[in-house]
């Protein structure tokens, strides 16, 4: 049996960055590298599996089961976040942990330190796996595939394994907000699934944030500026006059928990023009659809100021908080508990800030919460993961499995 490790660091090698200006699925053709990859492995391993024109994966392992079972399915994501560079992806491995800063030999003076990230210290005399200070490692979400296709050959390969039957997923571009836009849930067959794209082991979520976009344009005056008095409008100044409306102690860096946010996350502009590019986060319905009338009322009196047509707002709808799919299921987040519990995890139940494939999968009806895979610090180069977390949420996995099975 390949060893999850060695799974792991073939799958990092595969650069899968998606590209949020792309109109295509994929929205980047190399992710079918390891969509290829995966569906081969798969089918090598003896499991049927396919992968249509939109780039999803789907695979299905036969109940070996008498009686009746939910299938059940494991989902994750094959595409890295377009926040750092996912190609050329070196990692390094620290065995036996022992407690101190980590260098990231890419990069002269990059550590990852134990007074920024106190979480290191939880994993002393465990191996550790970071970047090398130059990329991502991509452990969200390869961390996951690698989980899901380590208990898929376990099962292969002990046919004593009781299982009902099990539906494996791999998506495109679910960083980039599109990874299951046009996933066939039918098709599919799942009665309830889990993602495997949470952080930290432990990690336990069905429910995630409102979501939302919002994209602000300012048309400005652009007077020569010996002659601009009275006449010149900055647009990059009046879109900095509505940034300052918005509250201070509703961004990111202040709000945690059920806490939502307004984060601006581009800009770009001239005198003339400028665009201001924000994401807009509740995990509270009507707190959720404060904040987008909150916005435009921001523009309106922009333009009440400046003038009609000086600030246009687009706000485009992301995902919904999937809570009220999955509580009426509520069994199979009490399995998943179950399942961390058998190996020793202490399950930490609580709202993902953030999103994941499964709130959307949940209000296409199948009912999908959020298990753990194990890395810290996603998206950037201070990325890492424990091997043994990895080795925990394969075991999960197993674990839930059973779990219907009995």
């Amino acid at each position: 049996m390949e060893k999850i490790l060695d799974r792991f660091l073939r799958y990092v090698a595969v650069d899968t960055q998606s590209d949020p200006e792309s109109e295509s699925q994929p929205s980047a053709t190399k992710e079918l590298d390891l969509l290829r990859m995966l569906c081969n492995e798969l089918n090598a391993m003896g499991v049927e599996a396919t992968l249509d024109e939109w780039g999803y994966v789907m695979a299905t392992i036969p109940s070996n089961c008498d009686k009746e079972i939910p299938a059940i399915g494991f989902i994750a994501h094959v595409d890295t976040a377009p926040d750092a560079s996912g190609a050329d992806i070196k990692p390094q491995i620290i065995p036996d942990y022992d407690g101190s800063d980590i260098a990231l030999k890419g990069v002269d003076g990059l550590y990852l330190k134990t007074s920024a990230f106190p979480e290191l210290l939880d994993y002393k005399g465990q191996t550790i796996i970071t970047t090398d200070g130059t990329t991502l490692l991509g452990a969200d979400d390869k961390a996951g595939v690698a989980e899901i296709m380590n208990a898929v050959q376990y099962i292969v390969e002990h046919p004593e394994f009781k299982h009902g039957e099990i539906k494996i997923g791999f998506t495109p571009d679910e960083e980039i907000g599109r990874g299951v836009v046009k996933f066939d849930v039918e098709r599919f067959g799942a009665r309830y699934a889990y993602t495997m794209d949470g952080g930290a082991v432990g990690e336990l979520e069905y429910e995630n944030f409102n979501a939302a976009g919002a994209t602000v344009k300012i048309q400005g005056r652009n007077i020569h500026p010996g002659y601009a008095k009275g006449k010149m409008l900055n647009a990059i100044l009046i879109g900095m006059e509505l940034n300052a409306l918005l509250p201070v102690d509703q961004r990111p860096e202040y709000t945690s928990g059920y806490e939502g946010f307004f984060h601006i996350i581009g800009f770009n502009g001239t005198v003339e023009e400028a665009t201001f590019s924000y994401i807009i986060r509740d995990h509270d319905m009507s707190l959720y659809e404060q904040k987008k009338a909150y916005m435009q009322k921001c523009v309106n009196f922009i333009n009440e100021k400046y003038g009609e047509g000086t600030a246009t707002v687009e706000i485009r709808h992301q995902y919904y908080n999937m809570r009220k799919e999955v509580e009426p299921h509520y069994h199979i987040v009490e399995k998943a508990k179950l399942a961390m519990e058998m190996e020793g995890i202490v399950p930490n139940i609580k709202p993902i800030r953030g999103g994941t494939d499964g709130a959307n999968l949940s209000f296409m009806g199948l009912p999908c919460p959020n298990i753990f895979a194990g890395g810290h610090n996603f998206h950037g180069k201070m990325e890492f993961i424990p091997l043994e977390s990895m080795e925990k949420a394969s075991k999960v996995i197993l674990n839930i499995i059973g779990l219907f099975a009995e």
